[in-house]
């Protein structure tokens, strides 16, 4: 298998001397679409509040100006966010970007210990929270050595004293420009930092990751040119990405895919988005319904719903024009199931990571539906190999870390050269590795992905939900256990009559015997209330191999011995 290079042509010119707010809201770029009527560039979802191009521009240099009068922000200091969407969580990361400053974006559901390390890791020196974040963010202020009075909200908060964001921008408007935005040199934007974006931490404590203004327009410029957003000399029915849709941006925005895919590159191509302060499946539906969204960016338990949940028939989803999921894979099974529910939508997967500064492919823009199963095709600009231990290149069907060149890719960990090293190849930002064996099952030397059974499962009509993990097992080395979330159905059934539990438990296992090799079996089947996730979606697996750990040194769940397969 020799390196791939994607397809797609010479990229359009990547500006490097501009910020990201310069070269979304003050420059035009040739790959951008034009808009032919006004339009709102975004939307509370739950009073439908319109903000556009004007207000959103002057917001931001009023928030921007305050930010420089009360605390003297400006060229490398943090700013750190706390907390779900908000409308005006786009205008605080431009304002922070006006004044040369940073953005580090923290996880809505951190505890405030968690907070603190965010904070004091990235130095920030002004927080700010969202209402319902506003006790655990002013905790970790303290425990920070962050003053109170740094601690900023979008919203009043009954009782509290802290300012708001729209204070702010009261107070920032009703003055002259105090500060000097920066102008970057050529090649700047490529070290000037944008983001301290905190990878998932699923192998230690989080790292902070470096990227600057140019990585995240590279990535919109890539795209952009991918999807063909400005040509309209193709026929109407294959203008996928087009000026006037609608997103439904339900996917945090503190998260590389939310902040990249679904703030800035839907709105650079000209996309109306309704901000989801909190994701609540049947709103979710109801503003689908009531917005008219044709864009749609989920992860896969947000595809589970949508192909499992009873509501979904009583809403009209026809507007739906594309759906695309990222974060985690996406099995064949659901994808076929969301074909069914949305005969006329386009849909497919992308893959991408933080280091990455989010997509290196994308669904394909010449067909409705991808390769079952597949990620997506590269991003023009992209360089992809798959290499294993000794350094070798994989063949068709080997596995080892698959090594992404892309001129999106971060600069590397803030404070952490070891990390940085072991990611980032020889120290260069342009070759980021990934291990891809890490979550497979290793039944007696033979390779189980999780995620396919998984997709399986999901098939079954008893199934709501589902996690597979590998156990220790002395004969075979792993086995794989399902810990399922039973459907409404299943769980009525098993409610009415507890020893339905067995029956359904047999049903499960039988449907992957019934489809898969004798290695694939399901050893065990558990079941539990929901499955442990993070918020971009992605399955937490170690706490459920914990779990049946735990489990089975309790001897509630007892593995039978296979004395052969």
């Amino acid at each position: 298998m020799a390196e791939i290079h994607a397809d797609g042509g010479p990229l359009p010119h990547i500006p490097d001397d501009l910020t990201i707010p310069q070269f979304l809201l003050d420059s035009h770029h040739p790959s951008r679409p034009v808009l032919k009527k006004t339009q709102p560039w975004l939307i509370e979802e739950l009073t439908g509040r319109e903000i556009g191009s004007d207000e959103l521009r002057a917001r931001t240099f009023g928030l921007a100006n305050a930010l420089k009068i009360r605390w003297n922000i400006s060229s490398d200091d943090v700013v750190c966010i706390f907390g779900p969407n908000h409308v005006d969580y786009p205008i605080a990361i431009w304002a922070t970007h006006r004044l040369g400053a940073i953005v580090t974006g923290a996880n809505p559901a951190y505890t405030a210990e968690e907070l603190v390390y965010q904070l004091t890791t990235t130095r920030a020196r002004v927080l700010i929270s969202h209402p319902g974040s506003l006790p655990v963010a002013l905790e970790a202020a303290k425990g920070g050595g962050l003053p109170a009075d740094r601690v900023v909200v979008f919203d009043p908060v009954p009782g509290a004293s802290n300012l708001t964001v729209h204070e702010l921008i009261a107070q920032g408007l009703e003055h002259t420009q105090q500060f000097v935005e920066p102008r970057l040199k050529p090649g700047e934007g490529k070290r000037k930092l944008a983001f301290l974006s905190f990878s998932s931490g699923t192998t230690g404590r989080p790292k902070a990751v470096m990227i600057p203004h140019y990585s995240l327009i590279a990535n919109v410029v890539q795209m952009a040119h991918v999807t063909q957003a400005k040509d309209e000399s193709r026929p109407l029915e294959l203008q996928r990405y087009k000026p006037g849709s609608v997103g439904l941006a339900c996917l945090p925005f503190y998260h590389i895919y939310g902040l990249v895919v679904v703030m800035h590159f839907s709105l650079f191509i000209g996309t109306t988005l309704v901000i989801v302060q909190k994701f609540n499946f049947e709103q979710f539906l109801d503003s689908i319904q009531r917005y008219r969204v044709t864009h749609l960016c989920l992860v896969p338990p947000m595809v589970v719903l949508l192909c499992k949940h009873p509501a979904v028939k009583k809403y009209d989803l026809s507007s739906v024009r594309v759906l695309m999921s990222g974060a985690a894979p996406l099995s064949a099974e659901l994808t076929n199931q969301l074909c069914a529910l949305l005969p006329d939508a386009w849909i497919g997967q992308a893959y991408g990571m933080t280091e990455t500064c989010t997509a290196v492919t994308w669904p394909p823009v010449d067909g409705r539906l991808g390769s079952l199963g597949s990620g997506g095709v590269l991003l023009p600009g992209c360089i992809a190999r798959v290499v294993k231990p000794d350094g070798s290149l994989a063949g068709i069907g080997e596995t080892g870390e698959l090594v992404v060149s892309s001129p999106s890719v971060a600069l590397g960990y803030m404070n952490n050269p070891e990390a940085t090293a072991e990611t980032f190849k020889d120290g260069m930002p342009s070759d980021c590795h990934v291990p891809c064996e890490q979550e497979l099952i290793k039944v007696r030397g033979y390779q189980v992905p999780p995620a396919e059974l998984e997709g399986l499962l999901l098939d079954h009509p008893d199934v709501g939900d589902v996690c597979v993990v590998g156990i220790p097992d002395e004969y075979s080395g792993e086995l794989p256990l399902a810990f399922v979330v039973p459907s409404a159905d299943a769980q009525a059934r098993i409610n009415a009559d507890p020893a339905a539990a067995a029956a359904v438990r047999k049903a499960i296992m039988k449907h992957v015997a019934d489809h898969k090799t004798a290695y694939k079996h399901l050893v065990g089947v558990e079941f539990i209330d929901a499955i442990p996730k993070n918020p971009s979606g992605k399955l937490l697996r170690r706490f459920l191999r914990d779990r049946a750990k735990a489990l089975r040194e309790s001897g509630k769940l007892t593995i039978a011995v296979r004395a052969k397969l």
